[in-house]
C-alpha cells in the first residue's frame, strides 16, 4: 500500500517527504528483558497526539509503522498508535550482534550512518519507521545503541600454558605469554589486569597494551634460576575484567627452566689405589672412573682421556674406554714391566675446564702359577649358574671338580664355602677329583638361591677360588592357605541386590602359575551367592531376609594353576542382622470374648496374642488399649486383658475396644486389632411388676360379667436377658368369698374370671400373685397384691380403703407356676401327638403282615400247594406295606407344617 500511495503522489510529494526525514538515537543496556521503554517517538518527533490543545476533529489519528521487519526488527516492539518502541522476548546480546571489535557495527534496514552517529565502539540497531497519515508523514530513522555490561568472565583459549625460560635469564628479562586472554566485553568490561597466583619470589607480570587496545601479559624475571636446584614452577595465571563487580579467568601456567651449560664434570675422588697381580690375564678389568656434570643432555656430555703427562708404556699396556671410564688390560706384564704406573685421567665436558683423577696401579710379581680348578657340570648349568629343582632327593650330584698343579711340584687341597646343603668330597679311586652333591632337600620357598666357592690352595698358601651359583627351581609343592579358615561375615537384610560382603585372601608360597589362586563356591553354596574368580570378592545378588533365613553356612575353595593343582578350603558363615522390617501381627484382626456379667475387677478377660518376625529389640512388643482405657487395661508383657471395674450388662451389653500393638523398632512399627466384649447375661435382677402399681389399688368387677372374661392383668419386666427374663405369673394366695373364682395366665398375666358370680359371691377379693423368672441358677421372683371388689358399685371407698389396709389373712402356695418358654411348643405337641401315635401303629401293623406273609410264601414254595392262594397274599403284602410306607412319608410333612 505505501508503494501505490508513493506512486499516486507526484514528484513533489516524494521531495517534501524525504525532506521530512528524521533521526533519533536512543541507547540502552544489552539484555533487557521484554518491555523495557525504549523511547517514545511521537514525543520525541513532537508530533501532535490525543492528548494535545488541537481540536480533536481536526487531529487525524497516528500511525507509526516499521518499513521492514528485518534483523533489528526482531528486538523490538513499536507501538502502532503511541510509537511507544520496547525491547521485544527476544534478549538482545551485543557480543552476539556486534562480532566485529573496531568501528560501529550496524544491524538493521540500512547501513547508512549519518553525521551524529556515536562513537566508533557503539554497536547499533537501525530501524526505519514511516508515520502516517499524509498530513504528518515523515521517515524516521531511528538508531539504538546497545551499551555493554559485564556479562562475561575472562577466558584463556588454553586450560594450560605452557613458557620456557633458560636458567642463565638475567633479571628483568620478559617473556610474552602467547595465549592471552580474550573477554567478549567492550572497554573496562575487557581484560584490564593479569596476576600470579603463586611468584615463588622469582616471578611477576605486567601488561602491555598496543595501538589496537590489546593487552598482552608479559612474564618477568625478578630473581636468579637454577634448572639444576628447581627445573618446573607450576602456578595460575588469573585474568580479571574492569567490571562492578570484576570478572575472572584462570589458566595453569608451567613455567619450564631450560638447561644451560653452567655445569662442569666433577670426579668423586681425587685419586684410587689399584694393586693389579702379575700373572692377570688380558682384558683383566682394573678399574673404572666416574665423573659426574649436573647439566642435561649434551650439556652434560662426558669424555675420559689420558693425560698428556701418561707416559706411552702405561697408555699401551692400560686400555682406558673414552665412555664408560673403565681400565682393563691391554698387554702381558712381564719382567721388563713397571711395577708402578700413575695414570692421571680427565673428565672432558663440552665448555669446561677438564677435572683430573689419578689411578696409582701397583704389580705384584707373582713367581709361581696359581691352582688350577675345573668344573664338570652334571645339573643343568647356563652361564655359570646351577639349576635345582626343590625336593630333589638327598645326595643330588651337582658337579665334578678338577683340582691341578700348572707347575705339578706342589700339592693342592680344596674346600667348600659357602652356606647351604651341599657336601664338596673326593671322588674315589681318583685322585684330585671332588664330587659337589646336596646333603638335604631343597626348599624354594624357604631360599631361592645360593652361592658357594670351591676353594683351591697350594702348599705355599696360593689361594684359588671357584664361586658356583645355585637357583633352586619351585614346584607345586605347596597348597593355597586362607588367612581365616572360619569366615564369619554378617550383613543387614533388605540389602542391595550384588552387595559387597567380604574380599576372600589365600596366599600361595608357590611362585609363578602355581602361586596363581583362583577362587570358587563350594556345591553347599546358594545359588545367589557369587565368588569373583580372580579377586575373591564375595557378594550375594539378592536381597536377603531374616525371617526366612537367619544364618547361610558354606565351604569356599582357593585353587592353585599348578599341575596337578593344589587347593584348600574354608568356612563361611553368614549372619543375617535383623531390620525392623515386619510390623506386630495380631493372630486375628478381631478378637471376641464372652464375660458374665459381675466380672470382678481386674479379673482376666482374654488374651491377646500377637506376634514379630523381627528379632531383638526390633521383635519386642508393647500393647495399648487406643479407646476404653478408663475401664479396661492391658498386660504389654503377657497380653492378658482386663477390666478396671465389674461390668454390668444392664448398664451397657458390649464394649468394641481397638488394641494398638507397637514392637521396638527404630523408627517402630505397629499394627491394630479390634476386640468386641460381649457380656453374658446374670440373673441379677428380680421382675419388675409395672401393673398393678401399688397392693392398695383395687378394681370394680360387677356381678354381671360373663365368665371368661378378663378382669385385669399384672405387668412386669425383667433386665435380664434370655431365660433370665422369661416371666411366669402365678397367684400363690387367695382372699375372698369364693377366690378359685379368679385365675391368672401364667404367661400374660391376665386375670380372668373362671365362673359366675352369685349373691354371695360378692364382696373383696385379694389375690397374691408372684412374678418369678425362669433365671439359673435360681430363678429370682416379686410379688404384688391384686385387689378386686365385687359389687353393683362402689357406694362405700373408705370402706374399701380400711379394709385394704388390713393385713390380708392369706396362706401362700408353694405350687411353681407352669409356663412354657415357647408357648407354640406345646400346641405343637398336642397337635402333633395322634398323628405319631397312628403313624407308629400302622408302621407295626406293616411289619408284622409283611413278616407273615414272607413266612406263608416259604412254606408254600416248598410244599408246591395252594399256588393262587399264595399269590394273592403276596398281592396284599405289598399293598399294606405301601400303606404304611405312605402313611409315613406324610407324618414328617404334618410336623413339618406344624
Amino acid at each position: 500500500h505505501l508503494l501505490l500511495f508513493l506512486l499516486f503522489v507526484g514528484p513533489f510529494n516524494c521531495f517534501a517527504s524525504y525532506s521530512r526525514a528524521t533521526e533519533l538515537f536512543y541507547s540502552l543496556n544489552e539484555g533487557l528483558p521484554a518491555g523495557v521503554l525504549i523511547g517514545s517517538l511521537a514525543r520525541d518527533l513532537r508530533l501532535p497526539t490525543a492528548g494535545s490543545q488541537h481540536p480533536a476533529s481536526l487531529q487525524p489519528p497516528l500511525s507509526f509503522t516499521l518499513a521492514s521487519h528485518g534483523l533489528g526488527g526482531q528486538y523490538v516492539q513499536l507501538d502502532n498508535r503511541s510509537g511507544e518502541l520496547h525491547t521485544s522476548a527476544v534478549e538482545i546480546d551485543r557480543e552476539a550482534l556486534c562480532v566485529e571489535s573496531s568501528g560501529a557495527t550496524i544491524f538493521g534496514e540500512s547501513a547508512a550512518v549519518s553525521s551524529s552517529s556515536p562513537s566508533p565502539e557503539s554497536c547499533l540497531l537501525l530501524l526505519d519507521v514511516l508515520v502516517l497519515p499524509q498530513e504528518y508523514f515523515r521517515l524516521v530513522k531511528v538508531k539504538i545503541a546497545i551499551r555493554d555490561v559485564n556479562d562475561n568472565a575472562p577466558r584463556f583459549p588454553v586450560p594450560h600454558i605452557r613458557l620456557s625460560v633458560p636458567e642463565n635469564a638475567p633479571v628483568n628479562t620478559r617473556l610474552a605469554i602467547e595465549h592471552p586472554a580474550l573477554d567478549p566485553d567492550m572497554g573496562t568490561n575487557g581484560v584490564q589486569t593479569y596476576r600470579l597466583r603463586d611468584n615463588y619470589g622469582v616471578f611477576t607480570l605486567d601488561v602491555e597494551e598496543n595501538e589496537n587496545g590489546e593487552r598482552t601479559p608479559y612474564l618477568i624475571v625478578m630473581g636468579a634460576l637454577d634448572r639444576e636446584t628447581q627445573d618446573e614452577y607450576v602456578t595460575v595465571i588469573v585474568a580479571e575484567d574492569g567490571g562492578t563487580p570484576p570478572l575472572v579467568g584462570s589458566a595453569t601456567l608451567t613455567i619450564g627452566i631450560s638447561d644451560v651449560n653452567d655445569n662442569c664434570p666433577q670426579f668423586n675422588d681425587s685419586q684410587l689405589n689399584i694393586t693389579l697381580f702379575g700373572n692377570s690375564s688380558l682384558g683383566t678389568h682394573v678399574s673404572t672412573v666416574h665423573a659426574v656434570d649436573m647439566d642435561l643432555g649434551s650439556n652434560a656430555q662426558i669424555t675420559y682421556s689420558y693425560s698428556q703427562k701418561v707416559p706411552q708404556p702405561s697408555r699401551d699396556l692400560f686400555h682406558l674406554n673414552e665412555s664408560t671410564g673403565a681400565i682393563t688390560l691391554s698387554a702381558k706384564v712381564d719382567g721388563d714391566t713397571p711395577r708402578l704406573h700413575r695414570l692421571i685421567i680427565l673428565g672432558n665436558g663440552p665448555g669446561c675446564i677438564p677435572a683430573v683423577i689419578t689411578v696409582l696401579v701397583t704389580i705384584i710379581k707373582v713367581m709361581m702359577r696359581p691352582p688350577e680348578v675345573v668344573p664338570r657340570f652334571i645339573a643343568n648349568e647356563v652361564e655359570g649358574v646351577v639349576y635345582l629343582k626343590e625336593l630333589e632327593p638327598i645326595n643330588t650330584p651337582v658337579a665334578f671338580f678338577t683340582i691341578k698343579d700348572p707347575d705339578e711340584k706342589y700339592k693342592v687341597n680344596c674346600y667348600l664355602d659357602g652356606d647351604g646343603p651341599f657336601r664338596l668330597s673326593p671322588y674315589k679311586p681318583y685322585n684330585n677329583e671332588y664330587l659337589l652333591e646336596t646333603t638335604k632337600p631343597l626348599d624354594f620357598e624357604t631360599q631361592q638361591q645360593y652361592e658357594i666357592s670351591v676353594v683351591a690352595w697350594n702348599s705355599e698358601g696360593f689361594h684359588v677360588k671357584k664361586v658356583v651359583k645355585v637357583q633352586v627351581l619351585d614346584d607345586n609343592d605347596n597348597s593355597p592357605v586362607f588367612s581365616e579358615q572360619l569366615i564369619e561375615l554378617s550383613i543387614e537384610e533388605n540389602n542391595v541386590p550384588n552387595a559387597f560382603l567380604t574380599k576372600l585372601h589365600a596366599t600361595d608360597a608357590d611362585s609363578g602359575e602355581r602361586g596363581q589362586v583362583s577362587y570358587f563356591l563350594g556345591p553347599d553354596a546358594p545359588s545367589y551367592f557369587a565368588l569373583d574368580k580372580n579377586t575373591g570378592v564375595l557378594t550375594v545378588s539378592t536381597q536377603l531376609d531374616r525371617e526366612e533365613k537367619e544364618k547361610y553356612r558354606y565351604t569356599v575353595k582357593a585353587v592353585d594353576s599348578g599341575f596337578p593343582p593344589r587347593e584348600s578350603i574354608a568356612t563361611v558363615t553368614i549372619t543375617v542382622l535383623d531390620k525392623n522390617d515386619n510390623s506386630p501381627r495380631f493372630i486375628n484382626k478381631d478378637f471376641s470374648f464372652f464375660v458374665p456379667e459381675n466380672f470382678p475387677g481386674f479379673g482376666e478377660i482374654g488374651v491377646i496374642s500377637v506376634t514379630d518376625a523381627d528379632a531383638g529389640q526390633n521383635g519386642w512388643v508393647a500393647l495399648s488399649v487406643l479407646n476404653g482405657s478408663d475401664i479396661f487395661v492391658i498386660d504389654t508383657g503377657k497380653g492378658v486383658l482386663r477390666a478396671k471395674v465389674s461390668l454390668d450388662r444392664e448398664q451397657q451389653s458390649s464394649y468394641v475396644l481397638w488394641i494398638e500393638a507397637v514392637d521396638g523398632g527404630d523408627p517402630a512399627l505397629s499394627s491394630t486389632a479390634k476386640i468386641t466384649i460381649l457380656l453374658l447375661d446374670i440373673n441379677d435382677n428380680p421382675p419388675l411388676v409395672l401393673f398393678p402399681q401399688s397392693n392398695m389399688s383395687y378394681l370394680l368387677v360387677l356381678p354381671s360379667t360373663l365368665p371368661g372374661s378378663p378382669i385385669t392383668e399384672v405387668y412386669a419386666v425383667d433386665k435380664d436377658t434370655g431365660m433370665n427374663a422369661v416371666i411366669a405369673y402365678s397367684i400363690i394366695g387367695r382372699r375372698g368369698p369364693r377366690p378359685e373364682s379368679f385365675r391368672i395366665d401364667p404367661k400374660t398375666g391376665n386375670i380372668t374370671l373362671e365362673e359366675s358370680l352369685m349373691q354371695n359371691d360378692y364382696g373383696l377379693y385379694r389375690l397374691l400373685v408372684k412374678v418369678s423368672d425362669h433365671g439359673y441358677p435360681e430363678p429370682l421372683h416379686s410379688t404384688v397384691m391384686v385387689n378386686l371388689f365385687v359389687n353393683d358399685t362402689v357406694s362405700n371407698e373408705s370402706y374399701i380403703e380400711s379394709l385394704l389396709r388390713k393385713e390380708p389373712d392369706i396362706s401362700v402356695e408353694e405350687k411353681q407356676p407352669q409356663i412354657s418358654i415357647e408357648p407354640a411348643h406345646k400346641k405343637m405337641e398336642s397337635e402333633s401327638c395322634m398323628p405319631t401315635l397312628v403313624a407308629l401303629s400302622i408302621i407295626s401293623l406293616g411289619s408284622i403282615a409283611l413278616v407273615t406273609g414272607m413266612g406263608i410264601y416259604i412254606c408254600l414254595r416248598k410244599g408246591k400247594k395252594h399256588h393262587r392262594a399264595d399269590e394273592n397274599l403276596e398281592v396284599q403284602i405289598p399293598l399294606s406295606g405301601r400303606i404304611n410306607l405312605h402313611m409315613l412319608e406324610k407324618k414328617p410333612m404334618e410336623i413339618s407344617n406344624i
